[in-house]
């Protein structure tokens, strides 16, 4: 019996635009990725499989042709990945050149050591008329640290996989970028499908991410433009017990499926991974052997059809890099048949590509929301026949009797974060404008049946480029240059900071005396400051309320379609597309005005709550609520602080101060708040 899993579930298109080339051979994020070729610093945002390492080829041969520069070094997480920047014939397509790579310069199929004789070869490349290499972040840190920064003048430096910079002093790459920046001699691409890290650090420190353009193409474009998928599930499921007796009320033998198993060291293993995969493969059906040309375990379902699982958790290194060969043959990639189930720990997350993938299922919390996007964009590839592709990650129920309960919370409390944040991401962008007298329709927006109304609040989408234009009764504007980019480029970013609050998450969804705005106006205020303590008060404030308008909006979307929060995994109807496009605009008209006031009076976690309690029994839901509301404190100085300046907007706005005895909720926090910052200040406990 297969398990009705909570989920967001989105419907697209599939209009086959994003798939679509034009007469240079580049699809639309390729092309809108090239248009900004001659920026020195430039940024893509963009998700797995959109073409990211082609877009990279095009930009870098304009800028060794065309622009002046000596050399083009690509530098990759990990080896593996060094195989997407291989030889392309892109004259065949209609480009003006080919991508070439010589040999001896793809440092990532090198024998040696990053710090060894790949270094003394980045050394030869510098100093020889080659014009492309290839090599890892690590190979490329021990270079400058060797060469210094000047050795790498007048050349392009394209990052892949960017997350894994951070504005940390203590990493290396982003402390060099920082370096290369400073100087700026170099011209710098940077490519993620994921700008944000999973430790909550920043990836750039923010006047170094000022100085990059920024392209941005969403998942909504991406989904929306494929020729065969249409729909994208995304859930969590809790189990109690051993995950592995668990595994087949979500893991469909039927579907294409990615399973990471947990880490060793996490609670969901059992500690012994190989009897973990033995017992999967047994609850799959009857062993068969081992093929002998791939390595690919053959089992026998009770229905009688033969599976064919790669096991890339086995600990015997030939066996497993025979299974990983025969998964990368690329005479085999346009074959649906070839490998049914991949069953993976460390491996097929970043850059693993098998566009026939339906299903990524994902035993335990993994270690950041990073790493959970990656793994989510090993299913969102197109391929013939694959209609529905889904996420599932299967977690542990919290047990109050366990010593590490703590861990397990803050596992689950990761686990809704990243639903939140993925939801967002699948959403189209929204650009939010305040409403005005003067407001009118924009160009190529659909108002729905009744058109534009210039006596309320309206919202209008435009399919093609996958944007709502929606109108908010005092919503604040930016006014700065950096405060329009944020806004319009980086909502998501500011959003996963917030969700990923522990205090701000933890509140949201257990205490039940909450105050909505002590989040949404207090924490996200907060998380705004520290995040870009450059921009003015009036600027800090039009980037909170578009954060907290995409999030609320997006959660009031959901919440109002009843049935878009669970998918049947058994049905492979798809459901209209109503979760995240739809909703927008319904809940736009349901409520008499839409203001910023309104909206930061909803609580962020209201239906993640909603969600979580379908999913999780009772007892353990009653448990974990107990835990928190155990560790609650009073207010610190800092939230003591922010509720006073609060206060006194309050009181400039309506010509007194909040008053301790009224009966608005927040009102009356901004009073308390405002009293404790006194009482702290009388006590010395500020600087």
């Amino acid at each position: 019996m297969t398990k009705r899993v909570p989920s967001v579930s989105v419907s697209y298109a599939s209009n086959g635009s994003s798939t679509t080339s034009n007469e240079l051979g580049m699809r639309p994020m390729q092309e809108r990725a090239y248009e900004r070729r001659g920026e020195q610093y430039l940024l893509i945002k963009s998700p797995p499989a959109s073409g990211k390492s082609r877009a990279l080829m095009f930009i870098a041969l304009d800028k060794l042709h065309n622009q002046g520069l000596k050399q083009a070094i690509i530098v990759v997480p990990e080896k593996s990945i060094g195989a997407s920047f291989n030889d392309e014939p892109l004259s065949n397509y209609g480009f003006w050149a080919d991508w070439h790579v010589e040999p001896k310069w793809n440092l990532c199929n090198a024998p040696g050591t990053d710090n060894g004789g790949k270094v003394k070869s980045l050394g030869a490349f510098l100093e020889s008329s080659d014009k492309v290499l290839v090599c890892t972040h690590a190979t490329f840190r021990f270079a400058i640290d060797q060469f210094g920064l000047a050795a790498f003048d007048d050349r392009l430096i394209a990052v892949d996989e960017f997350h894994h910079v951070s504005a940390n002093p203590d990493n290396k790459l982003g402390a060099h970028l920082g370096g290369f920046i400073n100087r700026d001699k170099v011209h710098i691409v940077a490519m993620t499908g994921s700008y944000f890290r999973g430790d909550t650090e920043a990836v750039l420190d923010p006047q170094d991410e000022s100085r990059f353009d920024t392209v941005t193409y969403t998942y909504y474009e991406q989904l929306n433009g494929y020729e065969y998928l249409k729909q994208l599930d995304i859930g969590y499921y809790f189990y109690s017990g051993s995950y592995a007796d668990d595994i087949l009320k979500v893991l469909d033998p039927a579907e294409k499926t990615i399973l990471h198993i947990p880490n060793v060291n996490s609670r969901e293993s059992s500690k012994d991974k190989v009897r973990e995969v033995e017992h999967i493969i047994e609850a799959l059906g009857e062993w068969q052997g081992a093929d002998p040309t791939t390595g690919f375990q053959q089992v026998k379902t009770p229905e009688g059809r033969l599976l064919k699982i790669a096991d890339l958790v086995d600990d015997d290194a030939a066996k497993r890099e025979r299974v990983s060969s025969a998964l990368k043959d690329p005479a085999q990639k346009h074959n649906r048949d070839h490998v049914d189930i991949i069953i993976a720990l460390g491996m097929a997350k970043e850059g693993f590509d098998w566009i026939w993938c339906e299903h990524a299922l994902t035993v335990g919390y993994r270690s950041s929301l990073t790493e959970i996007v990656q793994i989510i964009g090993r299913a969102t590839r197109d391929a013939p026949g694959k209609t529905r592709a889904r996420f599932t990650n299967l977690i542990a129920e919290p047990d109050a009797a366990e010593q590490a309960v703590t861990e397990a919370i803050n596992d689950t409390l990761k686990a809704i974060a990243a639903s939140l944040l993925m939801e967002q991401v699948l959403a189209p962008r929204f650009e939010f404008k305040p409403k005005k007298p003067t407001s009118g329709p924009q160009e190529g927006f659909d108002y729905g049946d009744e058109g534009y109304d210039h006596s309320k609040c309206n919202v209008g989408v435009n399919e093609e480029t996958g944007k709502y234009h929606i109108e908010i009764k005092g919503l604040a504007e930016p006014k700065s240059e950096e405060a329009t980019r944020i806004c319009q480029e980086d909502l998501n970013e500011v959003i996963t900071g917030f969700v990923q609050d522990k205090t701000t998450i933890e509140r949201g969804l257990f205490d039940e005396e909450l105050v909505p705005e002590e989040l949404t106006q207090v924490r996200m205020g907060k998380i705004i400051k520290e995040r870009y303590p450059n921009l003015d008060e009036q600027d800090q404030e039009a980037v909170r309320q578009h954060a907290i308008a995409a999030l609320n909006l997006t959660q009031q979307a959901k919440q109002l379609l009843a049935g878009s929060e669970v998918v049947d995994v058994g049905s492979n109807e798809p459901k209209p597309n109503t979760a995240l496009i739809a909703g927008v605009r319904k809940y736009a008209m349901d409520v008499r005005e839409l203001d910023i006031d309104l909206i930061d009076r909803i609580n962020p976690f209201s239906e993640a709550y909603a969600i979580l309690a379908k999913s999780m029994s009772e007892d353990s839901l009653k448990q974990v609520a107990a835990v928190i509301s155990g560790k609650r404190t009073n207010l610190t100085p800092d939230e003591a602080k922010e509720l006073a300046m609060r206060a006194v907007k309050f009181k400039k706005e309506r010509g007194r101060l909040p008053s301790i005895s009224s009966q608005d909720a927040w009102e009356k926090r901004m009073a308390e708040g405002a009293s404790a910052f006194v009482r702290f200040k009388d006590e010395g406990r500020y600087d």
